[in-house]
């Protein structure tokens, strides 16, 4: 795998110069040290829509983001019927559990194989091969908006499936505990490899772009929880394909070559980087949407100065203790509030207003 990341020194100079931008940012997200506020919130709710139904149209399913939103909403009572919908289904479970669980889950066969299953869990279609390597030769196509399809590459022979993602799962484990490779470069390598063996019978696509994202929070990039990554690649789609193409062309040859494909990733991750930058300074300074109840509360705060919760308790007799913790909660959030002291001795504060004079 090695001698695929040797690149010409303007190819290295250039990937340098990506991975700074992107590690500067890391840098500077992680020194804000925020807290997920509504705004993060509201901006993970739209990168979730967004990369589901990216990715899920980067294979040809059909639903634009609306119809993504209006499913992921009432999917406890939707009966999936169409492929679209069991694909933006099962893509949405397996993201959540990446979301929720990436920190302590480790990159082995066996979590790939639970993630494929999850990802597949509502097609009858695939029921035989979910989380199960491919039994039969498979290709990388390219699906358009028109119904008309392009082979890309071919992939690894089924019997030799095994043997090349176990190959590939040692290297990257081995590259991410030696630390002698920057980590974006061993997740580019990785999805590029992933893509080339196309392990599964179906859905390697999706699978690779979920494992993408697991991969970067694992390394300490959680950022991209927050703006999709899937969704840039989507309007890159000729550029996507390209880029593996050009790799491809030289397969399990001594000149292969990924720069293309590593610098197409990186460009991403810039983009992706600038956008989140962009956004959050938009959702941040929006006005903090407060309910009557709440403005009640930090007003009756701002009145008394400083305040215990029994004290907010009382004023608000009709109101139960659980909602007022979390009307408070919310408006130190928020930042509308501030916070000191633990159990007992928590006061709450209202903010000094400036005076514009």
């Amino acid at each position: 795998m090695d001698h695929k990341l040797l690149f010409s020194g303007v190819v290295f100079m250039h990937i340098m110069k990506q991975l700074s931008v992107i590690d500067s940012f890391k840098g500077n997200w992680k020194a804000l040290n925020i807290q997920e506020n509504n705004s993060l919130k509201e901006l993970r709710k739209i990168a979730t829509i967004e990369s589901i139904g990216s990715s899920t149209r980067i294979e040809g399913a059909t639903l634009d983001d609306e119809e993504v939103k209006s499913l992921l909403q009432s999917l406890k009572i939707t009966k999936l019927t169409s492929r679209a919908e069991q694909e933006v289904a099962g893509y949405y479970e397996a993201l959540q559990v990446i979301l929720e669980n990436y920190d302590e889950i480790d990159l082995s066969e066996r979590y790939i194989h639970q993630l494929h299953h999850i990802l597949l869990k509502h097609s009858s279609k695939d029921k035989t091969h979910r989380g199960k390597y491919k039994s039969l030769s498979n290709k990388v196509v390219a699906n358009y908006p028109d119904g008309t399809q392009k082979t890309i590459f071919q992939t690894t022979d089924p019997v030799m499936t095994g043997k090349e993602m176990e190959e590939l799962l040692i290297w990257v484990n081995e590259r991410f505990v030696k630390e002698d490779i920057h980590p974006i470069l061993v997740t580019c390598a990785f999805v590029y490899e992933f893509l080339s063996i196309h392990p599964y019978q179906d859905g390697n696509g999706r699978l690779s772009r979920l494992l993408t994202t697991f991969l970067l929070m694992k390394q300490g990039y959680g950022f991209v929880q927050y703006i999709s990554f899937e969704h840039i690649i989507e309007k890159r789609k000729d550029d996507y394909y390209k880029a593996l193409m050009d790799g491809q062309k030289n397969r399990y040859q001594e000149n292969e070559r990924i720069d293309g494909w590593v610098l197409f990733f990186l460009n991403c991750l810039v983009t992706l980087t600038k956008r989140l930058e962009a956004k959050y300074e938009i959702y941040s300074n929006l006005k903090p949407s407060l309910n009557l109840r709440q403005q009640k509360v930090l007003e009756f705060i701002k009145e008394q100065k400083t305040v215990q919760m029994a004290s907010i308790e009382l004023a608000f007799p009709e109101e139960s203790r659980n909602t007022l913790k979390k009307d408070v909660a919310y408006l130190v959030r928020e930042k509308l509030i501030l916070k000191t002291g633990e159990r007992k001795g928590t006061r709450y504060h209202a903010k000094k207003e400036v005076d514009p004079g």
